[in-house]
This record gives C-alpha cells, sequence and structure tokens, in this order.
C-alpha cells in the first residue's frame, strides 16, 4: 500500500487530506513561497480535530537555508510549541554557507523533537545540497525518519532518476519520499520508476471567494495573485492520488 501525506497550507487542507485518506499532513503556510511554519492557532486546532499524524513544518521564513541564530531560536520555539501541542512529528533542515548539511544545529533540533517522542523529516533543503549522496549519509547519521525530496529538480518526475538512485544508496536505511508536482497525473509514474512507499502531495484545487463586492483594482501583496480565490486541499484529489498510486 503507497502511503501518501498531504503538505496542507491550512487547517481546511488538513480536514480534507484526512477525510481523502492520507496518513499524515505536513502543515505549512505560504506555499507559493516554499512553506514557512504555521500560526500556533492552525497547529493548535489542527491536533485538536486531526486523527492522523500531524506534522509541522518549521521554517521560519522563505528564501534559502541558511540561517541566522535568532532564526534558529525561533526555530527552537516553534518546537517546543508542538511538543507542547502534542504534534507527532516536525518537518525541518537547516544548511551550511558551502550546500552541505549543517549537522551541528540539524542535530539539536532533531534531538529535541526525539526526545519527546516527535519523527523528523528533513525537508527539500536536500534538494539545494551540493553533494547529496554526502547529505543522505549525513541525515541518516541525524537520525530522521524520511527524507522529502523532488530529485534536486523542480518537480519529482524531473528528478526520477536521482530518486530512484537515492532510494537505492539509503538501501532502507531512511524513508525516501518524493514530492512537488505528485499529482493524479504523475504519480502512476513516480511510483513505478521508483517505487517509493511514501508520497507527498498538496493535492489543491481552487476555492473562488463568495464575496459578492471584488475589488478589482489592487493588489494586496507584492506580486500579482487573484485576491478572490484560495488553493485549499481537495478530498477528492487525496482519494484519486491514493487510489492511482496503488493501482
Amino acid at each position: 500500500m503507497i502511503k501518501l501525506e498531504v503538505c496542507a497550507n491550512s487547517l481546511a487542507s488538513a480536514l480534507a487530506a484526512q477525510e481523502g485518506g492520507a496518513i499524515r499532513v505536513e502543515l505549512c503556510e505560504n506555499l507559493n513561497e516554499g512553506g514557512t511554519t504555521p500560526s500556533h492557532g492552525q497547529i493548535a486546532m489542527a491536533r485538536k480535530l486531526l486523527k492522523i499524524k500531524l506534522y509541522v513544518l518549521i521554517r521560519p521564513r522563505e528564501g534559502d537555508f541558511l540561517y541566522t541564530d535568532l532564526e534558529f531560536e525561533i526555530m527552537k520555539a516553534d518546537i517546543n510549541y508542538c511538543i507542547e501541542t502534542g504534534c507527532d512529528g516536525i518537518v525541518t533542515g537547516i544548511l551550511n554557507i558551502d550546500g552541505s548539511v549543517d549537522k551541528k544545529r540539524c542535530s539539536e533540533l532533531v534531538q529535541m523533537a526525539k526526545t519527546k517522542g516527535l519523527g523528523v523529516t528533513f525537508h527539500r533543503a536536500f534538494d539545494m545540497c551540493a553533494d547529496m549522496n554526502k547529505a543522505l549519509e549525513d541525515i541518516i547519521e541525524l537520525g530522521c525518519e524520511r527524507i522529502l525530496t523532488s530529485g534536486g529538480k523542480s518537480t519529482a518526475i524531473e528528478g526520477v532518476h536521482v530518486i530512484t538512485h537515492l532510494m537505492e544508496k539509503a538501501a532502507g536505511r531512511i524513508t525516501i519520499m518524493p514530492g512537488s508536482g505528485v499529482n493524479e497525473t504523475t504519480v502512476a509514474n513516480l511510483i513505478h520508476f521508483t517505487k517509493a512507499t511514501e508520497i507527498h502531495s498538496s493535492a489543491k484545487g481552487t476555492v473562488k471567494s463568495k464575496m459578492q463586492y471584488q475589488n478589482d483594482s489592487i493588489i494586496m501583496g507584492g506580486s500579482y495573485i487573484d485576491e478572490f480565490s484560495i488553493q485549499v486541499t481537495d478530498a477528492q484529489k487525496v482519494k484519486d492520488i491514493i487510489r492511482l498510486a496503488n493501482g
């Protein structure tokens, strides 16, 4: 049975993931920026309402994965909140300036989580590493459960050969979970080539605003987006991806 983790950008998305049959949620916000840590309110409500596993993205900002000391303290504070709230795990990753895994600071975060019974996924900071084979060994040494990866490419299907190589090299020592661009169109081929047992998808669709009055002369953010629609995980898409993955 191929298992699906859903990258949920809100509580509504997390509940849709659960309804659709996902085994786990990676809760985050700001998917257009690659995902950042969700609010404490989102985490608390998700823990209250979800029966499936809840992992929380620990990423204080968009951009690279080279963090300041202050950002590192923020990450630790967020992990402590996840522990207090009863989350099942965290999703994180920190790199050094040369593109290697920051083993010292990652180890501190991993141990914070694991000593309190939380699992740890190393996220797509892995795809930004200068040497993915070395990074794989470093992450295994850290004690992470899994690596979320697109094989160093924009989408997992583009990086399928690298993902397959990583799975062979990992040899069961850690789970390699393909993610990015995993949808109803790509999932069957991705499973066929990689033989992955866990996959990661946002399974999202567009929900239009119910606002009757819509001011179309304003942009609220720094770039153009449709201010009157949001992206939310679709329970039916979750079901379809699971069915096609196991077809």
